[in-house]
């Protein structure tokens, strides 16, 4: 194949944008008093290879409603031209003036800036102050709050190294060369956040006292009043963990005053995140999960009545889902959740081999699904309907096609995910394996009434493949006895020119292990299947959006049950698609998809003809000192974590009978490695561990290392 050809498709794919952020504004037209209008504003991400970085940009649309029924929309008008965003850290809109607060960087300098629709009004050098280290960005701790009278901004960033009161060690101040804990993979530099206010009347900042020092907090917010403010701090003693994809770490609730009081809101011994306030300020929510054991998990959501101070449960875990009914939560919260009547919440989570758009009532707490996609049995096909004639300048023309909004093409999102609500109107991102990225919009209406989608733009493109889940139950003999009867699932994705000899297969197992591969957009999937690759994605038992259970089925049984699990879905896409070539398969993945990649070509070595492995475990006995999730590693295995924990003969035994480099010496396949040279979660000395053994063997391997490899 000519490689011309694939780095056409994949530039040509890794530059359709996806949506990252919404805000809605509504106003009345004084002339036109029978209307309402409603702002859309959307900022996309996009992949530039020229620049080899992502870009930002944003683009607004106009809805037209009428006054007397203003959650009926009339028009969706064109959008206006898109506008680069350049250098923004965070922003956010103030809800009553429509101030813009930004966080840029400018060089080696942090700005906050305020604009109005006069321009800019306020200009402030935050590095300057010398009150603190760099503004956090990231979506665990960061966070850009205005306060309700507009006047004052909420932030959280690092602390300064030489500021009062540091809770390190002296030596750490006077002494560059001491070492200091960050909160690992993506988190990098990240050690000991602050919370942050400014005032804009005066353009003071300063870093609020009162935090537990045992504590890195995050996800601030004003309380009601802005005489104080919600926070998730996490227990960073003994020592901090990796932190990123891991919603089990020990973490609270705490409220703090501006004064420097500070108080505990949840439990103790429990995992918390995503506060979120309801319009009126009378009910706080927030996720809720277990400390350790598997570090992605199905969580509930806790309601605090702010009046009473009494905590209950909203929504709650689910650990094992009928076919058809809501699964459970497994995804953060987006930062405006709430309807305006402060009675209905919702969110997006994992479903099967889904991802949903829900509500919940908090009168009944029932949770019923928003989305128009039915959710049909397995094995159902999804082409998409009649495409309108291509572009000319587009690759492979027979392949995909531009597309008109339609009722039709709706059915076929397999991903609704909620990027906001506000004024009770959504704004939802939804995709499917065959059409990128777009946004749609409806309003949140009364119970059992169903909301009016309207798709804001079609995506430029949509691609002529065929898509299906499959439903799949493995054989009594691979039953798990301490979780009977689950099943797990897998979607499909092929061409629809197929080849006369059979379509080659390429099956691409997720990392985590507790994620997912809902049928949504993936780039690397569309762009296989557009070079006439046939793609399955798997669902392993273990994956979220089947339940607790299926999350806990996988402790202890890595390298075995979820090898099986592959390897069965793999058979059952074959004999049940006779249109695939079963003696050409390939095997894809990254991190513990890297593991089960590498474990299949060892365990069925005259099975798959080929794979490339992205930073995959190769042998979790020798990864145990140098990961930055060192707790998994025990659970993994099978074993209870502690922060004394010492290796022993059993457990290195153990983790090392459960890993890939056992069998590598049955690998015939050639293997592509590519391994990160700063990844902090799985080391790139895993990947050479495997690189040495077939090179001893003279078995056919590359090697690719890059010191930032970035995998969507």
């Amino acid at each position: 194949m000519d490689s011309e050809l694939i780095t056409g498709v994949f530039a040509e794919l890794c530059g359709l944008p996806a949506p990252v952020s919404a805000h809605v504004s509504s106003e009345e037209l004084p002339e036109l008093p029978e209307l309402r209008v409603y702002k859309v504003t959307a900022e996309w991400s996009q992949s530039d290879l020229v620049r080899g970085s992502r870009l930002r940009f944003s683009q607004q649309w106009t809805l037209i409603a009428d006054s007397n029924d203003p959650r009926s929309i009339r028009t969706v008008l064109p959008p206006g031209p898109c506008a680069a965003v350049s250098g923004e850290l965070l922003s956010e809109l103030s809800p009553i003036q429509g101030l813009r607060a930004v966080v840029r960087e400018m060089g080696s300098h942090q700005l906050l800036e305020i604009w109005d629709c006069h321009g800019l009004r306020k200009c402030l050098n935050l590095s300057a102050l010398k009150m603190h280290g760099r503004v956090y960005d990231d979506a665990l701790f960061g966070c850009l709050s205005w306060s309700e009278c507009e006047n004052k901004l909420l932030y959280v960033a690092e602390k300064s190294k030489n500021s009062a009161g540091d809770s390190e060690e002296p030596a750490c101040r006077k002494d560059q060369s001491v070492y200091r804990e960050d909160w690992g993979e993506a988190l990098s530099g990240k050690s000991v956040p602050v919370i942050c206010v400014v005032d804009l009347q005066s353009g003071a900042a300063r870093v609020l006292q009162g935090v537990p020092a045992d504590v890195s907090p995050g996800q601030a917010l004003w309380a009601p009043g802005s005489q104080s403010v919600f926070f998730v701090g996490w227990y960073h003693e003994p020592f901090r963990l990796g932190l990123k994809f891991c919603s089990n770490r020990r973490s609270a609730l705490f409220k703090l005053d501006l004064s420097g009081h500070c108080e505990c809101l949840s439990g103790d011994n429990v995992s918390v995140s995503c506060p979120r306030l309801s319009p009126d300020g009378s009910v706080l929510i927030y996720l809720q999960g277990k400390v350790f054991g598997p570090h992605n998990q199905c969580l509930c959501v806790q309601q605090l009545d702010l009046k009473s101070r009494k905590t209950s449960t909203l929504v709650d875990v689910v650990n094992r889902p009928q076919p058809g009914d809501f699964a459970g939560v497994y995804e953060a919260l987006p930062s405006r959740c709430w309807s305006a009547d402060a009675q209905r919440v919702v969110f997006s989570s994992s479903c099967r081999n889904w991802k949903d758009l829900f509500m919940v009532d908090r009168r009944s707490k029932k949770v019923t699904s928003l989305s128009d996609t039915p959710r049909v049995p397995a094995e159902s096909y999804f082409p998409h309907p009649p495409p309108l004639p291509p572009p000319p300048h587009h690759l492979h023309q027979e392949h995909h096609r531009e597309v008109e909004d339609s009722s039709e093409s709706s059915k076929a999102f397999g991903s609704w995910k909620l990027v906001t609500v506000q004024r009770d109107l959504m704004v939802v991102c939804c995709s499917s394996p065959n059409t990128p990225p777009t946004l749609r919009v409806g309003f949140l209406l009364s119970e059992g009434e169903a909301v009016s989608w309207r798709t804001l733009q079609p995506p430029v493109v949509s691609f002529d493949f065929q898509w299906t889940v499959l439903d799949v139950t493995p054989p009594p003999e691979e039953d798990n006895s301490l979780y009977s009867g689950l099943d797990f699932g897998a979607v499909l994705v092929k061409p629809s020119l197929l080849h006369e000899t059979g379509t080659p297969l390429v099956v691409f197992i997720h990392g985590g292990p507790h994620s997912q591969f809902p049928a949504e957009w993936n780039y690397t999937t569309a762009g296989l299947v557009e070079l006439g690759f046939a793609v399955l994605m798997v669902n392993y038992r273990g994956s979220t959006g089947f339940g607790q259970d299926s999350i806990l089925s996988l402790i202890g049984q890595i390298g075995s049950q979820d090898v099986k699990d592959v390897q069965w879905a793999v058979l059952t896409a074959l004999q049940s698609n006779k249109t695939l070539d079963p003696e050409r398969v390939a095997v894809i993945g990254g991190s513990h998809g890297g593991f089960l990649s590498c474990h299949l070509l060892g365990q069925y070595p005259d099975f798959y003809r080929a794979c490339a492995a992205r930073n995959p475990v190769i042998n979790a006995a020798t990864l145990l000192g140098t990961s930055d999730i060192v707790d998994w590693r025990y659970t993994s295995a099978g074993f209870q974590f502690s922060y004394d924990n010492i290796p022993t003969a059993e457990v290195l035994a153990a983790m090392l009978e459960k890993s890939p480099i056992t069998h590598a010496a049955k690998i015939k396949a050639p293997v592509l490695l590519m391994l990160g040279g700063k990844d902090r979660r799985v080391s790139p000395h895993q990947g050479l561990e495997l690189y040495k053994v077939l090179k001893s063997r003279g078995s056919p391997v590359r090697y690719d290392r890059a010191l930032i490899y970035h995998w969507s």
